[in-house]
């Protein structure tokens, strides 16, 4: 049986900047605990507006205007280096948000997002132009008069919705007990489902697949939906296809935080190898709740709010077709529970297991991609390069196996890593940021293999502390079906072809 394939990858931003001071943990924390803090006072005034947000060079990255490489060449803050971006890209686009709050009521199937029809009347049209595929849901947005929602936000029974510091609409709970339905969780959720939904779309425009091709889909952002009796019971990914019009595919949801989109992309790659599905997407939502999360720190470094967007990202796991990136599905590697929790004990499970089975040096390897934050957000904070961190702890097990030399460590860092282009999305920069450039390099490009890093904090669920992580190493496509039993297609069809010959002269005989 041969390998699956990477064939499709999709990447989106929303910029949502209401939603920074509205909805982000760390402004929620601040007005409950500080409510006339300094740092609510100015945090408005540090936000970007939406030209700045797509003039941002590591955005355009994002979403495949540009290499991660020409990122190289600039000096760092990147945000006071403005480029000539465009809103759509190879690979996805960067949404305003008025355009998204009108998608979360798409997306609402429980009649929970109320929107004025002011903000209806203006916005609709830009939907009807920019996504033709949802034309059926378009015109079905309504408007409600929302002078009630503003009792129902003041007394914590709604969520609102801001556009330009104007409320213009609002998310009722679902339920008046549960708290799995109340207004804050129902609005992260349609959050999720909303750019999820967007993030299947490009995808379906990038791969050119037709949507009833596909077979399942694996969701796999950091929320979870499900009511008082089942708790994160789901099913994002249904929800989202639903939409989409993955009318022919089912699905399920896979949670493990940061790591959570590699573990998918694996499963999605084991159901693709055993011939249950030809067609798997692996989506994901990005987190209302991150965004802001270090404003903080940001504002005291004279810097912009830097964690102003909501991100996706799906990717197409299919069938070999002789073309795109072979997923070396016996090549994963893993980080045990018994492995250990030290930053060395964790890139060695994840680099080396999988190597080790085919005998292959870290060497052999053209690129990583690991956890590819955005060091423009993460130094002002205090957490330094994370990319750059982890391709020096790579580096530097390479030279303790043998496979380099200590000379070369700096030249390692160079030619095998990439700079963080990703939002702090928790599952979003970890690993599958590069997949779309993945498939370009490895068809068109010079690399013939990659491996795809996916590592998360099970602590934050209070539950254990261990570490978590897998990996997978992807390779050009040969053109040629491996064979599980060693024998061809072409061979089995000549075997059975000569035994109906035999068969047919033993008849004749009789």
């Amino acid at each position: 049986m041969s390998y699956p394939v990477l064939k499709g990858a999709s990447y989106v931003l929303i910029h949502t900047p209401d939603m920074i001071v509205q909805n982000g943990s760390t402004c929620n924390v601040e007005r409950a605990t500080n409510p006339d803090s300094e740092f609510l006072k100015e945090i408005n005034n540090n936000i970007r507006n939406y030209e700045d947000v797509v003039n941002y060079m590591p955005n355009q990255v994002y979403i495949g205007n540009n290499r991660p490489e020409e990122l190289k060449n600039m000096s760092m803050p990147w945000c006071n280096e403005k480029v000539e971006g465009n809103r759509f890209g190879k690979l996805g686009e960067i949404m305003p948000q008025d355009e998204f709050i009108a998608l979360m009521q798409i997306c609402d199937a429980f009649d929970l997002v109320k929107l004025c029809q002011e903000f209806i009347n203006e916005v609709k049209p830009k939907l009807e132009n920019n996504y033709p595929e949802l034309a059926q849901f378009i015109a079905k947005l309504k408007g409600d008069n929302i002078e009630e929602g503003l009792e129902l936000v003041n007394n914590h029974i709604a969520e609102g919705l801001y556009h330009e510091g104007k409320m213009v609409g609002y998310v009722k709970r679902a339920h008046d007990v549960d708290v799995n339905l109340n207004a804050h969780t129902m609005f992260e959720n349609l959050v999720v489902k909303a750019s999820g939904v967007l993030s299947a779309i490009h995808l379906l425009r990038s791969s050119k697949i037709n949507p009833l091709d596909i077979d399942y889909v694996i969701e796999c952002s950091e929320e979870a939906c499900g009511d008082i009796n089942q708790r994160g019971g789901g099913n994002f990914a249904k929800s989202i296809a639903e939409i989409a019009g993955y009318n022919n595919a089912t699905g399920s949801d896979t949670r493990g935080f940061c790591a959570a989109p590699t573990h998918a992309l694996i499963q999605a790659a084991a159901l693709v190898k055993s011939g249950i599905y030809k067609n798997v997407v692996v989506v994901a939502g990005g987190a209302s709740a991150k965004l802001g999360m270090n404003a903080k720190d940001h504002i005291k470094k004279g810097l912009p709010v830097l964690e102003d967007v909501v991100g996706g990202f799906a990717v197409l796991v299919s069938e070999n077709d002789g073309i795109n990136p072979i997923i070396r599905t016996d090549l994963v590697g893993k980080h045990n529970v018994g492995t250990g929790s030290s930053p060395q004990a964790v890139m060695t499970a994840l680099i080396t297991s999988g190597l080790d089975r085919a005998n292959l040096k870290i060497t052999d390897v053209d690129v990583f991609s690991v956890e590819m934050q955005n060091p423009d957000i993460t130094k002002p904070a205090g957490a330094g390069d994370v990319p750059e961190a982890n391709y020096k702890m790579i580096g530097a097990l390479a030279v303790k196996r043998g496979d380099l030399e200590k000379k070369e460590l700096k030249e390692f860092v160079a030619n095998k890593g990439l700079p963080g282009w990703a939002p702090t999305q928790g599952h979003i920069p970890s690993g599958v940021p590069y997949v779309g450039f993945c498939i370009d390099d490895l068809t068109t490009g010079d690399k013939n293999r990659a491996m795809i890093v996916g590592k998360g904090s099970l602590f934050l669920g209070r539950m254990t502390n261990l570490f978590d992580g897998v990996s997978f190493i992807v390779e050009r496509n040969n053109g040629v079906e491996e064979e599980s039993s060693g024998v061809s297609k072409e061979e089995v069809k000549k075997i059975i072809a000569e035994a109906l010959r035999k068969l047919a002269l033993d008849m004749i005989e009789e």
